[in-house]
């Protein structure tokens, strides 16, 4: 899913969609406020089912923000199914989870992520993990 936005020349550019995938509607409120505000579309959905059924419909966004900690399954989980799936595999996946431990980062990363960051997190970090891998 790609919004787009006129340029000042009054052609398209098309805006670079991050999903986050976040139970904590706190949590989606900052998160969609500092990329939304960096100039990115962020679609917003509050578990792992959610997330797999907007992919489906929507294809594959530019990154994806996801939790790990959440009702029912995992992000762990989803980060699995999108790597299975060939149409989902190569979409950067930034784990961003309250579980702090060393091991957890290195098993987010080991099921497929590409980056891990830990809350609380500083705006500035969010954003330019983002970055890495998707500019505006």
């Amino acid at each position: 899913m790609n919004r787009y936005t006129k340029d000042v020349n009054g052609g398209q550019t098309f805006m670079r969609t991050v999903l986050v995938v976040e139970d904590s509607h706190a949590e989606q409120k900052i998160i969609s406020a500092l990329l939304t505000q960096a100039g990115f579309g962020v679609s917003i959905v509050n578990n792992v089912d959610e997330g797999w059924a907007w992919l489906q419909a929507h294809g594959a966004p530019n990154l994806i923000l996801l939790d790990i900690v959440m009702p029912g399954k995992s992000g762990l989980e989803l980060c699995r199914m999108i790597r299975a799936e060939e149409q989902f595999k190569d979409i950067p996946v930034v784990f961003c989870s309250s579980k702090s431990e060393q091991f957890d980062r290195f098993w987010a990363l080991r099921q497929g992520g590409n980056a891990y960051i830990t809350k609380p997190y500083a705006p500035k970090e969010l954003l330019e993990t983002v970055y890495q891998f998707v500019s505006t």
